[in-house]
């Protein structure tokens, strides 16, 4: 025989003609034919790949199982968990682990179950399938969940809507689970609990609120307490009872009247079916408070009642349980000094009012405290009379002058320019301090619109007029310098006729002595009056001209000068300046043409 026929080649692998015993009593026709067809009954078998297979026998190391292939493949025997289940001829599904150099096949079943419960895991992840799980152990965060023999991890947060505080409760248990997240690099699988009970709720929910009607009246269970409400269990869904609905009367927070785990009736508000949401009422189960309010209330009546909320623009009066008044922070007091509610009442203060308006059907309430007592501002004009005199405190400061109030209600403005003769004030906190008493005169009475105007340095006649015959221009006095600055000094004089001191600015370059050195501060020397203006209130004063009679004589020569150009002007009169001398060269040329 060739040699062609001592080998035989079947899927790319060579084998010995040895194993053809036949092959010695065919012809080569004959024997090739035989081969081929032997060849093609073999398999194609590839690695890593599942092939169902029948257990051929057992033994205490490997089982061995007939998968179609030229030999059987071998199992190790600790690979099978529940080695009582197995017997000679079931048929079981393996994976072909690898192919031997002698043609023989290494076989796995548990590599096999892992790759067809990986394909089930899949599965039912892509098509939101439930699936069964048995709670092997407890771990850090969660429980490890049995699906498929694949060890999955279902986190704390997962395994109920409500928070579980003792996970061991669910250690050896089934739970239907649901699998939401597949890590196929790490071999890691995420199962939930919650979500399948969170289908459920939103489906009972969808049921119970298609069944819920506006006016209906319903039972619940008070599950939580928040600042702005309560959330009500109704079976199955939540509901919100805003605070405004708990209590006709005003509450800060709804624990007042509530209570977790309370039961409690209300009345279906509304009912949002496209977002599943509920609005309760508590409180349209009882008659409005202002079903009960007396009959024989009228504007004008007096009532009592307490603060409850005070806010920008006043402050909440409740007259009766649920019914409250609104008091103005205009109709506090007479006086025009209020600036918030806060600073006449407080929350929880009890006080009596006089009613404005009462609106029964529209429910509105509007209350007055002032109007308790008379208007001030009634005969103003007879109790303050123009020119008469008082006394009252300094109730606020402005920019332009002070503010006296003379009695409750009533309060004068002092505008700066009439606090004093004498001193330039910038400021009235220049002159006098908050809560000062003061005595004032009556100067003007705007009764339409509530307005005093006040004097103070009205009540004394005006020491301009004794300071003008006094210190008259070209006389001298004794002056004391009370501060020198960059332009000029401030200088103290004194009026010995009326015993008054006034202030007095000399220039800087009028502080020269007679060895022509400046003066200083605290120098108390002779000053000559150059300039003297009552209206502005103006003295201007000078010690070189004292001695120096030279610079008297320029200095007033000038000032006559100036004087007269400025009157000229002002009449339309050429000055002594460029004009003057533009007609004397026009009257010189008249005069040489005539020649």
């Amino acid at each position: 025989m060739s040699d062609s026929r001592n080998k035989i080649i079947v899927n790319n692998e060579m084998y010995n003609d040895n194993i053809f015993n036949i092959s010695n009593y065919y012809k080569d026709k004959e024997y090739e034919n035989l081969k081929n067809l032997y060849i093609q009954s073999i398999p194609d078998i590839q690695e890593l790949k599942i092939y169902t297979g029948k257990i051929v026998n057992i033994t205490t190391r490997e089982v061995v199982v007939d998968i179609g292939f030229k030999a059987e493949g071998i199992i190790s025997y600790n690979e099978f968990r529940n080695k009582n289940n197995i017997k000679i001829g079931d048929k079981i599904d393996v994976m072909v682990h690898r192919k031997d150099y002698k043609g023989e096949c290494i076989l796995s079943y548990e590599k096999a179950m892992i790759l067809k419960n990986w394909k089930k895991i899949n599965k039912s992840y892509n098509k939101g399938d439930i699936v069964l799980g048995y709670v092997a152990a407890r771990t850090k965060g969660g429980l490890i969940v049995v699906v498929f023999d694949i060890e999955c991890f279902l986190p704390g947060s997962h395994i109920n809507v409500k928070p579980v505080r003792d996970y061991d409760v669910y250690v050896g248990k089934t739970l239907e689970v649901k699998v939401v997240k597949i890590n196929s690099q790490n071999k890691n699988v995420v199962v939930s609990h919650k979500v399948l009970i969170e289908k459920d709720i939103e489906e009972q929910k969808v049921e119970l609120i298609s069944k819920l009607e506006k006016g209906q009246i319903v039972e619940g269970k008070v599950k939580n307490i928040t600042p702005y409400g309560a959330f009500i269990d109704l079976g199955g869904v939540d509901a919100l009872l805003h605070i405004t609905d708990v209590s006709w009367k005003r509450i800060e927070h709804p624990s007042e009247i509530l209570k977790i785990e309370q039961v409690i009736k209300l009345v279906i508000l509304g009912v949002d079916r496209d977002k599943n949401r509920i609005q309760l009422g508590m409180k349209q189960l009882q008659p409005h408070p202002w079903s009960f309010l007396d009959v024989n209330l009228k504007v004008g009546n007096k009532v009592k009642g307490t603060v409850t909320q005070l806010t920008d623009y006043g402050a909440f009066i409740e007259i009766q349980s649920g019914i409250e008044g609104l008091v103005h922070v205009s109709e506090m007091s007479w006086s025009s000094d209020l600036q918030s509610a806060q600073d006449f009442v407080q929350v929880g203060d009890v006080v009596e009012a006089v009613i404005l308006v009462l609106d029964r059907d529209e429910r509105k309430l509007s209350l007055s405290i002032k109007q308790l007592t008379p208007d001030p501002w009634i005969n103003i004009d007879k109790k303050y009379p123009i020119n008469s005199r008082h006394k009252g405190f300094i109730s606020n400061f402005t920019n332009f002058g002070v503010f006296v109030e003379l009695e409750s209600g009533v309060r004068g403005l002092i505008y700066t320019q009439d606090l004093s003769w004498d001193k330039k004030i910038k400021h009235p906190s220049e002159f006098c301090n908050k809560n000062d008493k003061i005595e004032v005169i009556i100067l003007d009475i705007d009764i339409n619109s509530r307005r005093i105007q006040l004097g103070h340095k009205q009540l004394s006649d005006n020491p301009w007029n004794d300071h003008e015959a006094y210190f008259s221009i070209g006389s001298i006095h004794k002056g004391y310098i009370l501060n020198i600055f960059d332009k000029g000094a401030v200088v103290e004089l004194k009026n010995n006729i009326n015993d008054k001191k006034i202030e007095a600015f000399s220039p800087i370059r009028h502080l020269e002595t007679k060895d022509k050195k400046p003066l200083k501060k605290e120098d108390y020397v002779d000053f000559k009056i150059i300039d003297f203006n009552k209206e502005n209130k103006r003295i201007v004063i000078s010690h070189l001209l004292t001695f120096s009679k030279k610079k008297h004589n320029k200095f007033f020569e000038d000032k006559k000068i100036n004087k007269m150009n400025k009157r000229k002007k002002n009449i339309g009169i050429p000055t002594l300046g460029g004009e003057l001398d533009e007609l004397i060269k026009l009257k010189n040329k008249m005069d040489q043409d005539n020649k």
